[in-house]
Formats: C-alpha cells, sequence, structure tokens
C-alpha cells in the first residue's frame, strides 16, 4: 500500500475542531439566501479568494463575519452535518468538537439553539455513520472573564452533553490566566479543561495553561519548542498538543512547511497530534493535513501511525473505548505497514 494510499485509509481521530471553522462558501452562501442574509462577496470564488490571511487576527475577522449568517437550529445542524459527511469520507473515527457559543450568543442567537443543532447532529453521525464524538465548550479570550462565566452558567443545563471548556480566539494579550476564575469554575462542575497556548503567544502562555488552568491538553503548543524544560515537562506528563499543520502554514505562524516542527515534537517524544482546525478556511480535513506533512517532512508510515494513535490516546473516550478504537487502528497498521 502506497503511503498516499495508508494515509487516507487509516483511522483517525481529531482533537483540535472548530465546527464554525469548518464553514464551507457553498454551504455560507445557501444557508445566507435561506435566511435573506446579505454576504459581502457576490461569488463563491471571490469568498474563497478572501482566504488569504496574514495572521490570526485577519482569519478572525472573516470567521465571525461567516458565523453570521448561522440563525436557526436547522443551521447549526446543517453545519455539524457536513462536517460529518466529510471526515466519514476519511475515515475519521472519533471527532472532538469547539464551539464557540459566544459568537452566537453576542448577537442574539440563544445558547439552546446553537448547541440543539449541533447535539441532534452528533446523534445523527453515530447512528447513521458510525463516528463518535465529543463537545468542547470555547471561550473567547478576546472578551473578558465575567463574559465567560456567564456563559458557563448557561452551559449548566447541558453538562451532560459537554465534556470539556476550551479558550480560544486572539492569543496575543490574552493569556491563560485570565480566566483562572472560570475554568476552575468549569472544575467545579465536572468539566475537564483544553486551552489554546503557544501558536502565536509564547512558550509561557503553556505554562499558565497548565498551572493555572488545569488543562488536559494543549491546542497547537508550537512555541513549547522555546523552552527544554516545558518540553521535558509535557513528555514526562503525556500531555497532548493538537497541533494544526495546514492552519499554521496559512495564519504564517511557520513560512515553510518543510520546517514545521510536527516531526521534532515526534522525535522528542511529544504526545502530538495532527488536527485540521477551521479545514474551510485552511485548504484541508484530516488526511490533507497529513498527506501535506508526510510529503514535507517526509514522514513514515510509522510517524503517521503514531500520530494517529496519540490522537486516541489523548482524546476524551473512556479507556474501553480508546481501546477498541486502538486495537483497530493497531491491526491496520500491521496489515498494512
Amino acid at each position: 500500500m502506497t503511503l498516499e494510499s495508508f494515509i487516507k485509509k487509516i483511522p483517525k481521530a481529531e482533537l483540535h475542531l472548530h465546527i464554525e471553522g469548518s464553514f464551507e462558501p457553498e454551504l455560507m452562501f445557501k444557508i445566507a439566501k435561506r435566511n435573506n442574509i446579505p454576504l459581502k462577496y457576490s461569488k463563491i470564488e471571490d469568498l474563497k479568494k478572501a482566504y488569504n490571511f496574514n495572521n490570526l487576527q485577519e482569519f478572525l475577522d472573516i470567521y465571525y463575519a461567516g458565523a453570521n449568517v448561522l440563525i436557526t437550529e436547522q443551521d447549526f445542524y446543517d453545519l455539524t452535518w457536513a462536517y460529518l459527511v466529510k471526515i466519514n469520507q476519511q475515515n475519521v473515527k472519533h471527532t472532538e468538537i469547539f464551539f464557540d457559543p459566544q459568537t452566537h450568543t453576542g448577537r442574539g442567537i440563544s445558547f439552546d439553539t446553537v448547541i440543539k443543532g449541533i447535539l441532534k447532529a452528533l446523534k445523527d453521525g453515530k447512528e447513521k455513520l458510525g463516528i463518535s464524538s465529543k463537545l468542547i465548550l470555547s471561550f473567547l479570550r478576546h472578551l473578558d472573564q465575567a463574559d465567560a462565566l456567564h456563559t458557563l452558567q448557561t452551559a449548566l443545563p447541558y453538562k451532560t452533553d459537554i465534556i470539556a471548556v476550551g479558550l480560544d480566539s486572539s492569543e496575543l494579550g490574552n493569556p491563560p490566566y485570565k480566566f483562572k476564575k472560570t475554568f476552575q469554575k468549569a472544575a467545579n462542575e465536572g468539566f475537564l479543561a483544553v486551552a489554546h497556548a503557544g501558536e502565536e503567544g509564547p512558550s509561557e502562555y503553556v505554562w499558565s495553561a497548565l498551572q493555572d488552568l488545569n488543562v488536559k491538553r494543549i491546542d497547537h503548543g508550537n512555541k513549547a519548542l522555546d523552552d527544554p524544560e516545558l518540553v521535558q515537562f509535557l513528555v514526562k506528563k503525556k500531555i497532548p498538543l493538537t497541533v494544526c499543520p495546514l492552519s499554521n502554514f496559512k495564519l504564517k505562524v511557520v513560512k515553510n512547511l518543510k520546517k514545521h516542527p510536527l516531526k521534532t515534537m515526534l522525535d522528542l517524544g511529544l504526545k502530538v497530534t495532527v488536527n485540521s482546525d477551521d479545514p474551510a478556511y485552511f485548504g484541508g480535513y484530516m488526511t490533507e493535513n497529513l498527506l501535506t506533512m508526510a510529503n514535507a517532512l517526509n514522514l513514515t508510515k510509522e510517524d503517521i501511525y503514531k500520530l494517529c494513535r496519540n490522537a486516541f490516546e489523548g482524546s476524551f473516550l473512556s479507556q474501553t473505548e480508546k481501546n477498541k478504537m486502538i486495537k483497530d487502528l493497531d491491526a491496520f497498521y500491521l496489515k498494512n505497514k
């Protein structure tokens, strides 16, 4: 089996996916028309051309503009279902999805509308496609802690539907410790925690996420390599890093994919995983990210297998569920390595 075929067929888990970032232009135009909301771009091609970002903030500006067309429960269902159909074609067996309620509640859409649409699609994804999933509520770090605490309170009726809380949006100038109180309250309510750190922000932000927010995973974490002591800690504690290569390239976090730190992270023994982040905006889902990095860094089948195994191990699945999926992964690898 060729490496390309191996990558396409290997069982995968995705741990870093923003559901609003899977909003493909075609679906965006369809929902905008349905809701009678004008878009800044007259044609799908014009919108796609706008997906040429110089930094995280430029991406976020268009990301939030796109989210504005999402109004009804059906819209959130359609958005989530489209993503599930896509990853089903790429043999993604498990996904852990971020959603940003503040992006929607801040413009008058109820929390209930957002989460009910997403949950209904995830239920159908399990029943119709066999894809298991977990949902992560992500706080917007450019907003204040009071807003985050209010959002957490609003989410409590859905405690059994949400596995963890996260932290995303503009990283620079918004260190993790800004939300220490929110994450402590979330922990008291039984939520696990993850946080974006070390994407554009420094390695100190990774330390802060670990120490102040008590996170179980670091989303991105590229800048962790700047601190050998931090690398040692992450390896020792087996903290997963949910790295997003195409996102890093599109947002200029790395200038050249041949110099992406993914292989270095693997070689250092870090529990690194590959994910798509916002695939509609960054040019690829799981398979495209793995294929691109295999070509850029000369990754082997063993490297791909390790990345996929790290993802299942680093997921929030129960140990029984993990074992079952890893058994299938191992069998695929042994047969095709």
